[in-house]
């Protein structure tokens, strides 16, 4: 059993920055990519970015340029560091955890508000 945690969403101003973290528990040994995800509401689920056992990574265009994903294998860990944002940014953020293009576990999402 796998299970996934975010934290560090909030309420921030236009411009500002935020970094969310991701910390997974229970049987992760073989989860070789972990992602992060966004829900607005009214819009469906949205690939954000993702990141590979590798550290390889790719990103919505976006937040190209703004957003950066690692990950910490020794805490079991993805972080996703967001500057510049926006108002059209605001969404849950979910995180996911896989071997392949779709996420097999997902995190309970953190609320991030940006204010005009």
């Amino acid at each position: 059993q796998v299970q996934l945690v975010e934290s560090g969403g909030g309420l921030v101003q236009a411009g500002g920055s935020l970094r969310l973290s991701c910390a997974a528990s229970g049987i992760i040994k073989s989860i070789n990519v972990m992602s992060w995800y966004r829900q607005a509401p009214g819009k469906q689920r949205e690939l954000v970015a993702f990141i590979s056992s590798s550290s390889t990574t790719t990103y919505a265009d976006s937040v190209k340029g703004r957003f950066t994903i690692s990950r910490d294998n020794a805490k079991n860990t993805v972080y996703l560091e967001m500057y510049s944002l926006k108002p059209e940014d605001t969404a849950v953020y979910f995180c996911g955890a896989g071997w392949g293009m779709n996420p097999v576990y997902w995190g309970r999402g953190t609320q991030v508000t940006v204010s005009s």
